[in-house]
């Protein structure tokens, strides 16, 4: 007696973004015909990559913190009295700092519309939309540029004012916490880069929405972080 397949059914999902995500069939087995993984089983891998590696990026940033704090308070054996002194002087930050945390809060949102809109192409998989999230990527990008350009500035400014790497522990960490941020924003402008070649590149929108919301992800990490770092500067000298 000839035996039929299961007829396959239709399993329509929701993101944890309230997006509805595009109807996968199902097999007989209640799993997907593809045999990989599909888009939110993706998207969870690649979040939880991007948690550890940033988890190193964490720490390094709290021990920063923690050297920070205990060097304000220990003392240094001056020469000419013999006698311990305190050599921490406060350092009046640049006001061009505030401007530059506006510019990266804007570059975040700018990003947040990026993959916002990359997830809506994905959605409905619409090929002539596949460069429609690079004007927020390209928005992004240049904030992103203005930012580092604008703590380039900054440093001239303090350099400017007697403030050098060396000139006291205090400058010294100034530019420490502050060009480690720049060196890690940076990281994120090269996938930024990597985030508008992939639209143009034609890669699938499965791939361009992954990429894209990584790359978000890992934006508004470096803007708190940096958030983090002003205050700490401001309200911890």
């Amino acid at each position: 007696m000839a035996s039929f397949p299961t007829t396959a059914t239709v399993d329509s999902r929701i993101s944890s973004d309230g997006v509805r995500l595009p109807p996968v069939v199902l097999g007989g087995n209640g799993r997907p015909d593809s045999g990989g993984p599909d888009y939110p089983t993706r998207l969870r891998r690649a979040r939880l990559g991007l948690l550890v590696a940033l988890t190193p990026v964490f720490m390094l940033f709290v021990s920063f913190t923690s050297a920070y704090l205990v060097r304000q308070g220990l003392p240094s054996l001056d020469p000419a009295t013999n006698s311990l002194v305190s050599d921490w002087i406060s350092v009046r930050l640049p006001v061009l700092l505030f401007f530059n945390t506006t510019i990266l809060l804007l570059s975040s949102v700018a990003m947040e519309f990026a993959r916002h809109r990359a997830r809506i192409v994905f959605v409905e998989d619409v090929a002539r939309s596949s460069a429609n999230g690079f004007p927020w990527l390209g928005i992004t990008l240049s904030l992103g540029l203005c930012f580092l350009y604008g703590q380039w500035l900054a440093w001239r400014q303090l350099a400017a004012s007697g403030f050098y790497i060396t000139t006291t522990p205090s400058s010294s960490f100034v530019y420490l916490l502050t060009g480690a941020h720049a060196v890690h924003l940076f990281g994120g402008i090269l996938v930024l880069v990597a985030s508008c070649l992939a639209s143009f590149l034609g890669f699938s929108a499965t791939r361009r929405s992954i990429v894209v919301d990584i790359t978000a992800w890992y934006w508004h990490f470096m803007t708190v972080l940096w958030v983090y770092i002003l205050c700490l500067l401001e309200f911890a000298r």
